[in-house]
Protein backbone atom coordinates (compact mmCIF):
# COMPACT_ATOMS: atom_id res chain seq x y z
CA UNK A 1 0.00 0.00 0.00
CA UNK A 2 1.12 3.72 -0.93
CA UNK A 3 0.57 6.10 1.43
CA UNK A 4 0.22 9.74 0.66
CA UNK A 5 -0.35 12.97 3.06
CA UNK A 6 -1.39 16.18 2.44
CA UNK A 7 -0.70 18.67 4.72
CA UNK A 8 -1.29 22.40 5.73
CA UNK A 9 -2.63 24.45 8.53
CA UNK A 10 -6.73 24.22 9.72
CA UNK A 11 -8.70 26.00 7.34
CA UNK A 12 -6.47 26.35 4.26
CA UNK A 13 -8.74 23.99 1.99
CA UNK A 14 -7.01 20.90 2.31
CA UNK A 15 -10.68 18.76 1.80
CA UNK A 16 -11.87 20.66 -1.11
CA UNK A 17 -8.55 19.69 -2.49
CA UNK A 18 -8.49 16.37 -2.01
CA UNK A 19 -10.57 14.56 -4.33
CA UNK A 20 -8.63 16.78 -7.28
CA UNK A 21 -4.95 15.66 -5.79
CA UNK A 22 -6.24 11.96 -5.26
CA UNK A 23 -7.81 12.01 -8.91
CA UNK A 24 -4.55 13.21 -10.54
CA UNK A 25 -2.13 10.66 -8.72
CA UNK A 26 -4.35 7.87 -8.93
CA UNK A 27 -4.90 7.03 -4.83
CA UNK A 28 -8.11 5.50 -4.32
CA UNK A 29 -8.73 6.12 -0.74
CA UNK A 30 -9.26 9.00 1.26
CA UNK A 31 -8.60 9.68 5.06
CA UNK A 32 -9.92 13.38 6.49
CA UNK A 33 -11.27 14.03 9.97
CA UNK A 34 -12.46 10.67 10.69
CA UNK A 35 -13.31 8.95 7.93
CA UNK A 36 -12.36 6.50 5.48
CA UNK A 37 -13.55 7.68 2.02
CA UNK A 38 -13.68 5.79 -1.85
CA UNK A 39 -14.98 8.47 -4.43
CA UNK A 40 -18.37 9.69 -3.18
CA UNK A 41 -18.86 7.05 -0.76
CA UNK A 42 -18.02 7.07 3.25
CA UNK A 43 -16.21 3.46 3.83
CA UNK A 44 -16.04 3.76 7.45
CA UNK A 45 -15.42 6.23 10.49
CA UNK A 46 -16.88 9.37 12.05
CA UNK A 47 -16.55 12.79 11.58
CA UNK A 48 -14.75 14.93 13.46
CA UNK A 49 -16.62 17.70 12.89
CA UNK A 50 -19.59 15.99 14.56
CA UNK A 51 -17.86 16.73 18.16
CA UNK A 52 -19.17 19.46 20.05
CA UNK A 53 -15.49 20.53 20.95
CA UNK A 54 -12.50 21.29 19.24
CA UNK A 55 -9.86 19.06 21.65
CA UNK A 56 -12.76 16.11 20.73
CA UNK A 57 -12.64 17.02 17.20
CA UNK A 58 -9.17 16.78 17.21
CA UNK A 59 -8.93 13.31 19.11
CA UNK A 60 -11.42 12.17 16.31
CA UNK A 61 -9.36 12.84 13.75
CA UNK A 62 -6.34 11.10 15.43
CA UNK A 63 -8.41 7.97 15.83
CA UNK A 64 -7.87 8.21 19.74
CA UNK A 65 -11.20 6.06 20.44
CA UNK A 66 -10.33 2.08 20.37
CA UNK A 67 -13.51 1.70 18.59
CA UNK A 68 -12.97 4.54 15.89
CA UNK A 69 -9.49 3.04 15.13
CA UNK A 70 -10.62 -0.29 15.31
CA UNK A 71 -13.44 0.09 12.94
CA UNK A 72 -11.62 2.04 10.35
CA UNK A 73 -8.17 -0.52 10.85
CA UNK A 74 -11.04 -3.06 9.90
CA UNK A 75 -12.47 -1.92 6.79
CA UNK A 76 -8.95 -0.88 5.43
CA UNK A 77 -8.39 -4.68 5.84
CA UNK A 78 -10.93 -5.76 3.66
CA UNK A 79 -10.56 -3.73 0.75
CA UNK A 80 -6.86 -3.32 1.05
CA UNK A 81 -6.37 -0.24 -0.95
CA UNK A 82 -3.52 -0.11 -3.51
CA UNK A 83 -3.41 4.11 -2.30
CA UNK A 84 -4.31 6.35 0.25
CA UNK A 85 -4.49 9.89 0.64
CA UNK A 86 -4.08 10.95 4.54
CA UNK A 87 -5.03 14.79 5.76
CA UNK A 88 -3.52 16.70 8.52
CA UNK A 89 -1.68 19.56 9.82
CA UNK A 90 1.38 18.73 9.77
CA UNK A 91 3.66 15.68 9.50
CA UNK A 92 3.42 14.64 13.17
CA UNK A 93 -0.12 14.49 12.88
CA UNK A 94 -0.61 11.96 9.97
CA UNK A 95 2.22 9.59 11.59
CA UNK A 96 0.23 9.86 14.68
CA UNK A 97 -2.99 8.93 11.97
CA UNK A 98 -0.62 6.15 10.44
CA UNK A 99 0.25 4.53 14.11
CA UNK A 100 -3.27 4.52 15.06
CA UNK A 101 -4.35 2.60 11.64
CA UNK A 102 -1.89 0.52 11.45
CA UNK A 103 -0.79 1.73 7.79
CA UNK A 104 2.87 2.01 6.30
CA UNK A 105 5.09 4.79 6.43
CA UNK A 106 4.08 7.70 4.18
CA UNK A 107 5.62 7.67 1.28
CA UNK A 108 5.13 11.26 -0.31
CA UNK A 109 4.26 14.49 1.88
CA UNK A 110 2.15 16.91 -0.43
CA UNK A 111 2.03 20.75 0.50
CA UNK A 112 -0.91 22.64 0.34
CA UNK A 113 1.04 25.12 -1.06
CA UNK A 114 1.96 22.51 -4.22
CA UNK A 115 -1.63 22.11 -4.79
CA UNK A 116 -3.62 25.65 -4.07
CA UNK A 117 -2.51 29.21 -4.64
CA UNK A 118 -1.94 31.40 -2.67
CA UNK A 119 -5.20 33.34 -3.30
CA UNK A 120 -7.25 30.02 -2.88
CA UNK A 121 -5.46 29.56 0.40
CA UNK A 122 -6.42 33.17 1.74
CA UNK A 123 -9.69 32.87 0.53
CA UNK A 124 -10.21 29.56 2.30
CA UNK A 125 -8.86 30.97 5.81
CA UNK A 126 -10.72 33.92 5.59
CA UNK A 127 -14.06 31.35 4.96
CA UNK A 128 -12.98 29.55 7.99
CA UNK A 129 -12.59 32.56 10.00
CA UNK A 130 -15.26 34.81 9.26
CA UNK A 131 -18.45 31.79 8.47
CA UNK A 132 -16.67 28.53 10.76
CA UNK A 133 -17.57 26.82 7.78
CA UNK A 134 -15.85 23.47 7.26
CA UNK A 135 -15.76 21.12 4.06
CA UNK A 136 -16.55 17.30 4.22
CA UNK A 137 -15.14 15.51 0.87
CA UNK A 138 -18.12 13.77 0.07
CA UNK A 139 -21.62 14.08 -1.62
CA UNK A 140 -24.32 15.74 1.13
CA UNK A 141 -26.62 12.69 1.13
CA UNK A 142 -23.58 10.21 2.17
CA UNK A 143 -23.83 12.43 5.79
CA UNK A 144 -26.79 13.89 5.62
CA UNK A 145 -28.46 12.01 8.84
CA UNK A 146 -25.17 11.95 10.86
CA UNK A 147 -25.44 15.88 10.55
CA UNK A 148 -29.48 16.68 10.83
CA UNK A 149 -29.80 19.90 12.45
CA UNK A 150 -26.71 21.57 11.68
CA UNK A 151 -26.42 24.11 8.79
CA UNK A 152 -25.06 21.91 5.76
CA UNK A 153 -25.06 22.90 2.46
CA UNK A 154 -23.87 20.84 -0.65
CA UNK A 155 -20.89 22.27 -2.79
CA UNK A 156 -20.45 21.14 -6.64
CA UNK A 157 -16.93 21.44 -8.16
CA UNK A 158 -16.45 21.12 -12.08
CA UNK A 159 -13.15 20.78 -13.45
CA UNK A 160 -11.60 19.74 -16.48
CA UNK A 161 -10.00 15.95 -16.36
CA UNK A 162 -8.26 13.74 -18.50
CA UNK A 163 -6.77 13.85 -21.91
CA UNK A 164 -10.34 13.89 -23.52
CA UNK A 165 -10.96 17.48 -21.57
CA UNK A 166 -14.23 15.66 -20.23
CA UNK A 167 -16.10 17.79 -17.15
CA UNK A 168 -16.15 15.77 -13.92
CA UNK A 169 -18.80 17.36 -11.65
CA UNK A 170 -17.39 16.47 -8.01
CA UNK A 171 -20.04 16.77 -4.84
CA UNK A 172 -18.96 18.02 -1.58
CA UNK A 173 -20.25 19.01 1.46
CA UNK A 174 -20.23 22.43 3.28
CA UNK A 175 -20.95 22.09 7.03
CA UNK A 176 -20.53 24.47 10.29
CA UNK A 177 -19.44 22.46 12.98
CA UNK A 178 -21.13 23.05 16.57
CA UNK A 179 -17.62 23.99 18.54
CA UNK A 180 -17.20 26.65 15.54
CA UNK A 181 -16.47 30.22 16.73
CA UNK A 182 -20.19 30.96 15.88
CA UNK A 183 -21.47 28.37 18.69
CA UNK A 184 -24.40 25.75 18.38
CA UNK A 185 -27.86 26.93 17.32
CA UNK A 186 -30.92 25.07 18.08
CA UNK A 187 -34.06 24.91 16.55
CA UNK A 188 -37.01 25.01 18.99
CA UNK A 189 -40.14 21.88 18.54
CA UNK A 190 -42.51 24.70 18.15
CA UNK A 191 -41.09 25.88 15.02
CA UNK A 192 -41.30 23.01 13.21
CA UNK A 193 -44.40 22.23 13.96
CA UNK A 194 -45.68 25.90 12.62
CA UNK A 195 -44.23 25.05 9.39
CA UNK A 196 -45.38 21.27 9.46
CA UNK A 197 -49.05 23.00 9.93
CA UNK A 198 -48.61 26.11 7.49
CA UNK A 199 -47.93 23.37 4.94
CA UNK A 200 -50.36 21.58 5.72
CA UNK A 201 -53.19 23.61 6.02
CA UNK A 202 -52.45 25.59 2.62
CA UNK A 203 -52.74 21.88 0.43
CA UNK A 204 -55.84 21.75 -1.20
CA UNK A 205 -58.32 19.62 0.57
CA UNK A 206 -57.33 19.98 3.82
CA UNK A 207 -60.16 21.96 5.88
CA UNK A 208 -58.08 22.09 9.25
CA UNK A 209 -55.16 21.33 11.57
CA UNK A 210 -56.22 19.71 14.43
CA UNK A 211 -52.53 18.62 16.05
CA UNK A 212 -48.92 18.32 15.16
CA UNK A 213 -45.99 16.88 16.83
CA UNK A 214 -42.40 15.75 16.31
CA UNK A 215 -40.11 13.15 17.89
CA UNK A 216 -36.59 14.12 17.69
CA UNK A 217 -33.63 11.45 17.25
CA UNK A 218 -29.61 12.26 16.58
CA UNK A 219 -30.51 11.08 13.06
CA UNK A 220 -33.67 13.18 11.95
CA UNK A 221 -37.19 13.92 12.81
CA UNK A 222 -40.25 12.16 12.87
CA UNK A 223 -43.61 14.50 12.65
CA UNK A 224 -47.24 13.51 13.56
CA UNK A 225 -49.86 15.81 11.82
CA UNK A 226 -53.75 15.21 12.34
CA UNK A 227 -55.98 16.83 9.89
CA UNK A 228 -59.86 17.71 8.98
CA UNK A 229 -60.26 16.67 4.87
CA UNK A 230 -62.73 18.73 3.08
CA UNK A 231 -65.89 16.33 1.77
CA UNK A 232 -65.11 15.44 -2.18
CA UNK A 233 -61.31 15.35 -2.04
CA UNK A 234 -59.66 11.67 -2.26
CA UNK A 235 -58.30 11.47 1.57
CA UNK A 236 -55.35 9.25 0.70
CA UNK A 237 -54.10 12.12 -2.25
CA UNK A 238 -54.69 14.82 0.45
CA UNK A 239 -52.53 13.13 3.13
CA UNK A 240 -49.43 12.09 0.53
CA UNK A 241 -49.22 15.86 -0.83
CA UNK A 242 -49.04 16.77 2.89
CA UNK A 243 -46.30 14.62 3.62
CA UNK A 244 -44.64 15.70 0.46
CA UNK A 245 -44.97 19.49 0.95
CA UNK A 246 -43.97 19.12 4.97
CA UNK A 247 -41.17 17.05 4.35
CA UNK A 248 -39.40 19.26 1.71
CA UNK A 249 -40.33 22.39 3.34
CA UNK A 250 -39.35 21.49 6.79
CA UNK A 251 -35.69 19.77 5.16
CA UNK A 252 -35.34 23.56 3.00
CA UNK A 253 -36.19 26.11 6.38
CA UNK A 254 -34.20 23.91 8.82
CA UNK A 255 -31.68 21.92 7.27
CA UNK A 256 -33.00 18.82 9.57
CA UNK A 257 -33.03 15.24 8.39
CA UNK A 258 -37.09 14.28 7.98
CA UNK A 259 -37.13 10.55 8.74
CA UNK A 260 -40.87 10.32 8.13
CA UNK A 261 -44.10 12.82 7.95
CA UNK A 262 -47.42 10.59 9.63
CA UNK A 263 -50.35 12.29 8.51
CA UNK A 264 -54.11 11.39 9.72
CA UNK A 265 -57.17 12.16 8.84
CA UNK A 266 -59.58 12.51 11.99
CA UNK A 267 -62.78 13.80 10.78
CA UNK A 268 -64.44 14.59 7.22
CA UNK A 269 -66.08 18.12 6.73
CA UNK A 270 -68.74 19.45 4.44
Amino acid sequence: MKVYALVGQSGTGKSYKAHTLASEKGIEYIIDDGLFIKGNKIIAGVSAKKESTKIAAVRRALFIHPEHAREVREAIRQVEPESVLILGTSARMINRIISRLDLPPVQEIIRIEAVATGGEIRRAQKYRREQGKHVIPVPTFEIRKDFSGYFIDPLKIFRIAGKGKRIETLEKTVVRPTYSYMGRFYIADTAIEAVAAYNAVNVEGVRKVLSTSIKSRDDGLFIFIEVAVRYGYKIHDVLETIQSSVAKDVDRLTGMNVIQVNVTARSLVV
